[in-house]
């Protein structure tokens, strides 16, 4: 029996799953309040590790008067939807070592196994993907510029310096590199007739397995069941084509060709596509779930683009140079573009970027390790729940802990979650 679950487990890997789901303006989307005719809220996470220039992470002002520090300076024309934010922390991020236990808790504020062991916490994008993935292709796109790194550093694994989303305390989410198979994923359909079958038969046998192994074994065997179960409504999801609800995206089709197979060898293109193509989810509504990791903490990436090629990013951080400023600039480019591309995109009465909200974070403030105050900028309009142009510095504040911030994010997709981490609350002043 086990032996028959392994071969049909070697099938899993040829299920795929293709759909354009049509939005209909005249039905509210599910997950919103019936009276609200609006495009759902897309939330998008982009993480550059190793932290930023020391000197030049600032923002002072308001509205069109706000000031920005050297590194922000891409965001100058989107700074009325920029929101800076400045003081939160995260508590578990200090109890460990530095990188990996900076990082891999960075999006759940869940304290982390060491001496190599992987447990962590389930991530807030994921649980926002977990509540409404179900009416998208795609509950969730976790996209990377830099592949995971499976070693070990001061008794934490690296695998948590390469993963910001995770699914389960014990699963990061899988990271696609490729941006070709980004692609295949949103827009290709590889889903072949008797998959549904495969699956059935699958859960059926597993089941019966379950009652005679042990109870450690069972555990290993509720966690491969529940992807099996992923994969079912991933399948169930494709055969309801037509049966969703909301409003109508802007494109029902990819606007741009696959990108060709492999890694690009220049950063800058890496980046770019990986950025178009988080743009084209969210317009054709793939997915509303997506987060860009444009490097791991503890990064190995150079930079020739930039004539830039002397030295690692990680050694790199350590200097507050002029080159160092120069990687933190390309670094917010990427947000930037992402920021315009979305702000030129109408839905109603609002734009894309108005319907979304977009995390840039770091797991440390600066190459010098201090995560005592995490840098946060938060871009766009949440569906009209978030008012930017402003900073707000929490510096000082006894309840600075930055899953408040996760649970706003949470609550501005229709997802009631009253903790989350180390917080009791969301921040009020979001929206004020």
């Amino acid at each position: 029996m086990l032996h028959a679950i392994q071969n049909r487990r070697r099938l899993l890997g040829t299920l795929g799953i293709s759909i354009s789901l049509p939005w209909l303006e005249s039905m509210a989307c599910l997950g919103q309040n019936s009276d609200n005719q609006n495009a759902p809220v897309r939330t998008a996470v982009l993480f550059a590790g190793n932290g930023f220039h020391s000197r030049q992470w600032w923002a002072k002002g308001s509205g069109d008067q706000m000031e920005l520090g050297a590194v922000l300076h891409p965001l100058t024309k989107l700074k009325t939807q920029l929101l800076f934010i400045q003081g939160l922390f995260n508590a578990e991020a200090l109890k460990g070592n530095i990188h990996s236990s900076q990082t891999g808790n960075l999006l759940s504020g869940a304290p982390l196994a060491s001496g190599g062991e992987i447990h962590s916490g389930t991530s807030f994008d994921q649980l926002i993907a977990q509540s409404s993935g179900q009416q998208t292709k795609v509950p969730s796109l976790v996209l990377g510029c830099e592949k995971a790194n499976p070693s070990v550093h001061k008794n934490y694994s690296m695998l948590y310096s390469s993963h910001i989303s995770w699914s389960s305390p014990t699963s990061p989410t899988p990271l696609e590199v490729y941006p070709a198979l980004a692609f295949d994923r949103l827009f290709t359909d590889g889903r072949q007739r008797g998959d549904q079958s495969i699956l059935d038969a699958i859960i059926e046998e597993a089941a019966d397995l379950e009652r005679q192994v042990s109870v450690q074994d069972r555990r290993k065997l509720e966690e491969y069941l529940a992807a099996i179960r992923d994969v079912e409504v991933r399948l169930s999801n494709a055969n309801r084509r037509g049966e969703f609800q909301g409003f109508r995206p802007t494109l029902k089709e990819p606007n741009i060709e696959r990108p060709a197979d492999g890694v690009p060898q220049d950063i800058g293109e890496h980046m770019r596509l990986m950025c178009d193509l988080l743009v084209l989810a969210f317009q054709t509504d793939s997915t509303r779930v997506c987060t860009l990791k444009l490097n791991n903490d503890h990064s190995s990436l150079r930079f020739p683009n930039l004539g830039v090629d002397y030295m690692i990013h990680h050694l790199l951080s350590h200097s507050d140079s002029d080159d160092w400023l120069k990687v933190n600039q390309f670094f917010v480019e990427q947000l930037a573009y992402i920021g315009h591309r979305l702000a030129a995109i109408q839905e109603g009465e609002r734009s894309l970027l108005d319907n979304s909200q977009i995390l840039f974070c770091s797991s440390m403030l600066n190459g010098n390790h201090d995560a005592t105050r995490l840098p946060v900028v938060l871009l766009g309009g949440g569906g009209g729940r978030i008012r930017g142009g402003r900073v707000l510095d929490y510096s000082n504040s006894a309840d600075r802990q930055m899953c408040r911030l996760y649970l706003n994010l949470m609550h501005n997709t229709g997802l009631d979650m009253q903790t989350f981490g180390d917080a009791t609350q969301a921040l009020p002043e979001l929206s004020s």
